[in-house]
């Protein structure tokens, strides 16, 4: 899942208070189980701003409205006429919606009201965890499933370095060693000989480095394309 953490009030304040009508726009996946950006959210933003403009004098109408996810349109083309009857949309989705409702709402800003943080998981309720850096070429099968990208320090693709102690990173004693955690883990499943082989140098071309990325799922497009065809030539009959 996507983790991030709502910015502070006072920086979403600074962003909106020059707008007249300003809506938040809350998701309800992601975000929400972090408890950064669902509906819950999207109305306690809403209300502080309202209690803020009320205190500062400034003349704003606040609202807010949710939906299941900011990524795939249909989920927001219900509301899409309503969002463009504002003045302003403040997102608390991840940077993924704010960038995707912004490509196609129009002439209406789209503000982020959280901080994307990560990928992550969820090892104990209230705790969010990074493990998956996204970089596009998963390597996970060579480390034992844990992710040298994301979760060490220093990104080391051959580990670990001069600086672990006792399964410790050296940048702080309650940060783990990814690289101790490989070797343990590899050892537990009798495939420890595996970081023995030599591996050619890594390609970050696949990661952002090379440029935004982007893939195509070409079936999906043929069938969404034909189905387009077969609903036209059924509406010319």
């Amino acid at each position: 899942m996507i983790v991030g953490s709502q910015k502070p009030i006072d920086e979403i304040w600074d962003m909106v208070k020059e707008f007249k009508r300003v809506i938040v726009f809350g998701c309800n996946t992601c975000v929400a189980i972090c408890h950064a950006g669902g509906s819950k959210e999207a109305e306690t933003i809403a209300s502080m701003l309202k209690m803020r403009s009320s205190n500062e004098g400034v003349d704003m109408d606040v609202s807010s409205t949710s939906v299941m996810r900011h990524c795939e349109p249909e989920y927001f083309d219900e509301v899409i006429d309503e969002l463009r009857s504002y003045d302003l949309v403040l997102s608390t989705a991840c940077g993924v919606g704010v960038n995707f409702l912004s490509e196609r709402i129009g002439n209406i800003p789209v503000y982020p009201g959280i901080n994307t943080s990560f990928f992550g998981a969820v090892p104990e309720a209230g705790v969010f965890e990074e493990l998956c850096a996204g970089c596009g070429d998963c390597i996970l099968h060579m480390t034992g499933g844990i992710c040298p990208v994301a979760r060490c320090s220093k990104t080391l693709m051959n580990g670990p370095c001069g600086g672990t102690n006792e399964g410790k990173c050296e940048i702080g004693k309650d940060v783990d060693c990814a690289w101790y955690l490989i070797v343990q883990r590899m050892k537990d499943l009798g495939t420890i000989e595996k970081l023995s082989e030599v591996i050619p140098p890594r390609s970050w071309s696949t990661s952002r480095d090379g440029g935004p990325r982007r893939v195509s799922v070409e079936h999906i497009r043929e069938y969404e394309e034909s189905a387009e065809q077969k609903t036209e030539a059924g509406g010319s009959k």
